[in-house]
């Protein structure tokens, strides 16, 4: 398949818009300088410094000049702004790859008839950088190109090769720096370019994070994709406040659940009934905004509203914050405490057992006989 059809159908939308021409025409000007009063948490989603710092290759025009911190357009979309600056530079590295290419085919025997680049879907944990597998450090370290999500921390970023590209593209509620479509042609543009490709996901890709998605349209297209697993949430951030997942006598499974729905909304896309389970953990992924709907449902199927949970605010790093309540409680604990995504909730008999459930509990006695 030619990259340049590719590219320009990715592409033509864009750039045959008023906005985006309008942009282009006026690239002779940085929009903003890097002194914006712009959060610099590991998590942000839209504008961190650090990550457009890491990524300003993206926004140099042919001048050389450094576009940073893009502004709304009219028509209000932060997205197609960031992807219109982005593509000429993108443009360029894919013609820089193919021309690697075709020299070393020359060399080689290769040329157009080599075979792609392959990807690699590689997890990074549930924050702790210490948490990443030692195959995930190497590959990350060889890449060509890495495009990363949201909850993919600084510290980890800091592994990439000094020469690697890196490419920003998080998904939060509300706002998505670019369709999981668009992450797809990225993908593929730049396998079939001969470059080798990572996609870092936070936790693991396989679980909750549209891994199978990408494998699927990448394997379909004869792209070679490998999955390098990493520890997810529900492990890592269990561990981390020593509560067994499962544990003889108190809990015999162990359920993963999304508290999205696909649609959106506060209600759960799961059934409730089917979750509550009192000899069952249930780990909730991006349950926030769905948990009081989720608790409510839980107890009107039987599981009590004394059943110990957790909720914890960004595990396994230096920024983690944790609220422990029985199920009932917790939302209205969780709101009080004003935790923020990513959350991670944690309920069953096994939260008990965690060293911090009775110091929680001692401390909630205190504050109640003041």
């Amino acid at each position: 398949m030619s990259l340049v059809p590719k590219l320009a159908s990715f592409s033509s939308s864009l750039y045959n818009s008023p906005h985006s021409r309008n942009l282009h025409a006026s690239t002779t000007q940085p929009i903003c300088s890097f002194n914006c009063n712009l959060s610099t948490s590991a998590f942000t989603e839209k504008h961190s410094i650090e990550r457009y710092q890491r990524d300003r290759w993206v926004y140099e025009n042919q001048l050389g000049q450094t576009l940073s911190c893009p502004l709304p357009s009219s028509s209000g979309s932060i997205r197609e702004d960031e992807i219109a600056l982005q593509l000429p530079e993108l443009k360029k590295l894919l013609q820089v790859l193919r021309e690697k290419r075709e020299s070393e085919g020359k060399c080689g025997g290769g040329g157009e008839g080599s075979p792609p680049g392959n990807v690699f879907l590689v997890g990074t944990g549930p924050g702790d950088p210490e948490l990443l597998t030692l195959k995930a450090v190497r590959i990350i370290k060889n890449a060509d190109l890495l495009l990363y999500d949201r909850l993919v921390s600084n510290d980890v970023l800091d592994l990439v090769g000094p020469d690697a590209k890196l490419l920003y593209v998080g998904k939060t509620a509300g706002y998505h720096s670019r369709t999981q479509e668009e992450i797809h042609e990225l993908l593929l543009s730049f396998a079939e370019a001969g470059a080798t490709v990572v996609r870092l996901k936070g936790g693991d890709p396989l679980v909750f994070g549209r891994g199978g998605e990408e494998m699927d349209f990448l394997q379909k297209q004869g792209i070679h994709v490998k999955v390098i697993p990493g520890i997810t949430a529900a492990s890592g951030i269990a561990a981390e406040l020593g509560i067994p997942l499962t544990h003889r006598g108190i809990s015999m499974s162990v359920r993963f659940l999304t508290g999205h729905s696909r649609k959106g909304g506060t209600d759960p896309l799961f059934v409730a009934e089917n979750a509550a389970d009192p000899d069952s953990t249930l780990v909730v992924y991006m349950g926030l905004s769905t948990l009081p709907s989720l608790a409510k449902k839980l107890m009107d199927h039987g599981l009590s509203p004394q059943t110990p949970a957790a909720a914890i605010e960004r595990g396994t790093t230096p920024q983690q914050r944790t609220v422990f309540s029985v199920l009932k409680d917790l939302a209205e604990k969780i709101s009080s405490a004003q935790l923020e995504s990513p959350t991670l909730i944690i309920i069953g008999k096994v939260v008990a057992l965690s060293p911090y459930w009775s110091v929680s509990s001692k401390e909630e006695s205190c504050l109640l006989e003041a």
